[in-house]
């Protein structure tokens, strides 16, 4: 890339943009990654706090998912939302962020199938719409373990694990967050409900398109009760099959699901576009953000140039990266000044101390391509 071309991208990904009512310096957004750090009592500390502190250069943070109950747990040292102590841990971290001039929402999050009974506070089964059990094993204190046959949830259970979310919200606000985001993608519980290849109910969550949206629909409401909409987003994934997703038609799903999601005035639309190979050329991305009206947010392994592009083209208003800010905590600024990347180590990105997390240093004399 030579420099001219640099200054052209770094004008359009440093474009503000008003979200909701947050007013972002740049169009790049931190994406949520897991990475198995919090404490024994799945609460954030001070490793967390720097690796967040340093990444304060993003437009938006989106915070690693957040478990928002104990039942809602699918991975050793995950954060929660629920306790006293997580609250607390994540106040640091929001305290750190605001401290450097970030902005930062917290992912709400429940696994759903995705959990197993050992990591279940009381051994119990996890939870879903139907029972119907993942491919693939869990992640335990123990080891790999076989995914089990869930539990369905009973129709008179669904209004507590909304509440679940509720609370949740909340708490991220007692934390200091400047909002949050529904981790509605990646085969977690919200995509189990919305997906007919995992949720095979015949009462008024499952069935029709309207139903199987109505989780989704219930959970939003509930969040923004607390926040207001324009500091909620949603992430949803069309086409991802991890954690053995299917959908009969999802370009109908999600499509309804955009035009339910219109209607409440989110702060954002969270989008992954990649997933099933025999899908990816299918999917109409741009209806898709068509049918939501407002803020989209793009995701799939875009990089400095794929962004600006995007982003010029009119097809999203912001772009989020994962794995490049694992080992480049100034992303912004790298891409600002059209520098080279620095590759991580895929080896240290789940669990561990501070190497592979917080060691990656920022740039000290920059170059520019």
């Amino acid at each position: 890339m030579t420099k001219y071309q640099a200054h052209l991208h770094a004008t359009n990904l440093f474009q503000p943009l008003t979200l909701g009512e947050l007013r972002l310096p740049n169009r790049i957004v931190m994406a949520p990654m897991t990475r198995n750090r919090a404490d024994d009592a799945d609460a954030p500390h001070g490793l967390n706090t720097e690796y967040y502190r340093q990444r304060a250069g993003a437009g938006l943070i989106i915070t690693e998912a957040s478990q928002v109950s104990p039942q809602g747990k699918g991975y050793p040292r995950t954060p929660g939302i629920y306790s006293d102590k997580q609250i607390a841990g994540w106040r640091k971290v929001t305290d750190a962020v605001h401290s450097a001039g970030g902005r930062i929402f917290l992912q709400l999050w429940h696994v759903g199938r995705i959990s197993h009974p050992t990591l279940q506070s009381d051994g119990a089964l996890p939870v879903a719409p139907s029972a119907i059990a993942a491919d693939g094993q869990a992640h335990t204190d123990g080891g790999p373990r076989a995914f089990v046959v869930p539990r369905a949830l009973e129709t008179a259970e669904i209004p507590a694990v909304v509440e679940q979310f509720r609370r949740g919200a909340e708490n991220a606000k007692a934390a200091g967050f400047d909002g949050v985001e529904i981790h509605g993608a990646n085969g977690y519980l919200v995509d189990q409900f919305l997906r007919d290849g995992t949720n095979r109910r015949t009462d008024t969550y499952g069935g029709s398109i309207e139903n199987r949206v109505r989780f989704l629909r219930e959970v939003v409401e509930a969040v923004a009760s607390v926040w207001g909409a324009g500091r909620v987003g949603v992430r949803l994934s069309p086409l991802g099959n991890f954690n053995s997703m299917s959908d009969s038609n999802p370009a109908a799903t999600f499509g309804h699901a955009a035009e339910v999601l219109s209607r409440h005035g989110l702060a954002y639309l969270h989008v992954v576009e990649g997933g099933h190979e025999s899908g990816e050329g299918q999917f109409d991305w741009a209806e898709l953000r068509r049918r939501f009206g407002g803020i989209y947010m793009a995701n799939g392994s875009y990089d400095h140039e794929s962004a600006a592009a995007v982003l010029a083209g009119g097809r999203a208003d912001l772009v989020s990266f994962a794995t490049p800010y694992i080992a480049n905590p100034d992303l912004a600024e790298r891409f600002r000044l059209g520098a080279p990347l620095a590759q991580s180590d895929r080896a240290t990105h789940y669990g561990g101390d501070a190497r592979g997390y917080t060691d990656y240093p920022a740039l000290t004399q920059p170059q520019v391509a």
